[in-house]
């Protein structure tokens, strides 16, 4: 029987995706309704349905927006690509990619132009990993685990750079690097990691909690890189954890001979849902919900420089 619930700190929205949301709701609140986002803003449904219904209408691609009407750019980068038809397609552009993501982007184009091949660190596939190879197509190629690293087949005399998506395994992607550097010996990386702190911190509370609980429960979608890396991390270090989007994803099962329960959530899930979770385990007389430890992070990013500027226009008219 679960005896306690113990709530991983620091845990859920990170600064990018803080303000990736709140661009959405600025832009319906200065334009109406509506704005149209290009993918989902950030990997949850929660925060998905929301936002639609408050006006945002979600399409595939850019392509599919009308022409001359407003559109975000999700938390997670595009390829110069989309920036060319929006463009070509009189958008409204504002562009709410994580300022992390941007730095990714520039080293890549950085290291492309003094004409290093590009070893991307990522998830094929994946919407921040699609943004990031697009901006040097031709001179990157994507690794996506030690297997690859050690089966990589680059020309003698290339000069090698490597870059990563920043929401990883920050110990697998240390075990890829590691190939790569015994492999390449003189390849460059970024002077900081590219591993993003949130998803660096949410790894960290998740490893110090473990010896603490029996089962972790992370609450994330499952196109939630971040969130999906969570339930990797207690697994690996044999703690079994399942990905939940909420409250009644929750299965009875998994709580047999279960006394403390770890909970935690990715940097895309709002703390709301946490609350769901704690009142699921209260309902079934779970009287001890406790933080474990208590850390705050106070990183912010500022909204969008497009949509700073209109919101000031607007303010200044009489």
């Amino acid at each position: 029987m679960v005896e306690r619930v113990l709530l991983a700190s620091p845990r859920g929205y990170c600064a990018g995706v803080e303000r990736a949301v709140e661009t959405v709701e600025q832009a319906l609140d200065h334009y109406g309704a509506p704005v149209y986002v290009r993918k989902q803003i950030v990997h949850n449904i929660h925060v998905v349905r929301d936002l639609e219904a408050r006006g945002a209408i979600f399409v595939e691609e850019e392509t599919e927006v009308p022409d001359g009407a407003t559109v975000v750019y999700s938390a997670h980068g595009v390829a110069p690509s989309v920036h060319a038809n929006s463009e070509r397609l009189g958008h409204n552009v504002i562009d709410a990619t994580c300022p992390l993501v941007t730095k990714v982007h520039v080293q890549a184009r950085r290291f492309a132009a003094a004409g290093y091949t590009v070893v991307l660190i990522g998830h094929e596939g994946h919407e921040e990993v699609v943004g990031t190879m697009g901006e040097a197509p031709d001179a990157t190629v994507l690794v996506q685990d030690v297997g690859e690293a050690e089966a990589l087949e680059l020309p003698s005399d290339a000069s090698v750079a490597y870059i990563t998506q920043t929401t990883l395994s920050v110990d697998e992607t240390a075990e890829i690097i590691g190939v790569l550097r015994r492999r390449f010996p003189a390849i460059v990386g970024p002077k900081r990691e590219d591993i993003c702190y949130a998803t660096s911190n949410r790894q960290w509370a998740v490893k110090e909690m473990l010896p603490e609980i029996d089962l972790l429960l992370v609450i994330g979608s499952r196109n939630s890189s971040n969130s999906n890396r969570l339930v990797d991390v207690a697994r690996a270090l044999g703690v079994p954890a399942h990905l939940i989007d909420d409250d009644t994803e929750i299965e009875e099962r998994w709580l047999e001979g279960v006394r403390t329960v770890g909970v935690t959530s990715g940097a895309s899930a709002p703390e709301r849902l946490v609350n769901r979770v704690c009142d699921w385990f209260r309902e079934r007389g779970v009287a001890r919900i406790e933080a474990f430890r208590m850390i705050d992070e106070d990183v912010t990013f500022r909204l969008p420089v497009e949509l700073r500027r209109e919101l000031a226009l607007a303010e200044a008219r009489p």
